[in-house]
């Protein structure tokens, strides 16, 4: 993998592909190739997309040792690495490493709701046991946890490889208070789809996204856009992109990405129960979402 690339742009998070035998590595290859040929910035596996959180150890280090040879070093690799507990969560970081990742990213999630004390706790412990940075990975709505941005910027200050935020509560002062409480020293990522545009023009350094899952050009265009000063283009690229992106939130990603990558004819299988896939209606309405949102 890509260890010593910046990371910036859209970061891609593909789902994990399942078939009766368990992670169907081919088809997660060949749609991290496929996303990486596009021109995706880097590849981010194991995240809510991925379906971490319903993995055993063993699946879950497949995907790593899947991605990693599929990227071939080609962008940086940010490994999720998240488990509900400490020693968990300080193991699969030490595998990302060993595995050649570029950084980590880590949600703080608990049966228990953690004070700050204790989510600081988490994040030295895995800062301590690795020498690749930490993406501090910020989202109440799956976690349970809302770390606030004087939180995350004193953990940046004071957790050594701590080195950046990945926002998904879908707030832009949230952003704005990260950029300003640092100094603008703090990266910080969009991690709410349909905020990006926002976002992007507020100083995110990327887009972690599953949207080059399903249409990975104009996801790409949209950044390029921004980051070239383009902001009528990148409002047009947007305002086609944001009926999927809102939709493939609301009904769950990686629900709404398998069902999408199937109606694309690129099957990659159920999400894992007790998830289920979209019904009909809603898969009529992400037909014609796809159909109204151009490939290129």
């Amino acid at each position: 993998m890509a260890q010593n690339q910046p990371i910036h742009g859209i970061i891609a998070y593909p789902i994990t592909p399942f078939a009766d035998a368990g992670i169907e590595t081919d088809r997660l290859a060949g749609l991290v190739d496929t996303m990486v040929d596009a021109g995706v910035h880097a590849i981010a596996p194991l995240g809510s997309t991925g379906e971490s959180a319903y993995l055993a150890f063993d699946e879950w280090k497949t995907v790593v040792d899947t991605t990693a040879t599929a990227v071939a070093g080609r962008v940086p690799v940010v490994v999720g690495a998240s488990d509900l507990t400490t020693a968990g969560t300080v193991a699969r970081a030490e595998y990302a490493q060993a595995a050649g990742a570029t950084a980590v990213m880590v949600i703080p999630v608990s049966y228990w709701a953690l004070n700050e004390r204790e989510i600081v706790q988490h994040y030295s412990s895995v800062s301590d046991s690795i020498s690749i940075p930490i993406m501090a990975y910020n989202n109440p709505a799956t976690s349970g946890i809302d770390m606030s941005p004087t939180l995350l910027n004193h953990m940046f200050e004071s957790i050594a490889n701590v080195k950046m935020v990945k926002e998904s509560t879908g707030d832009i002062q949230r952003m704005l208070d990260l950029k300003e409480l640092s100094a603008g020293e703090l990266p910080f990522y969009n991690g709410s789809n349909p905020l990006v545009l926002e976002a992007l023009l507020a100083g995110a350094g990327g887009w972690c996204t599953a949207a080059p899952c399903l249409r990975p050009a104009p996801t790409i265009a949209l950044y390029e856009a921004v980051a070239a000063g383009e902001v009528d283009r990148a409002t047009e690229i947007y305002e086609e992109l944001l009926p999927l992106l809102r939709f493939i939130v609301s009904k769950g990603l990686p629900t709404a990405v398998k069902s999408g990558l199937e109606i694309l004819g690129e099957p990659a299988g159920d999400p894992r129960s007790p998830l289920l896939p979209l019904d009909p209606a809603d898969r009529a309405e992400l037909e014609s979402i796809l159909v109204a949102v151009p490939a290129a």
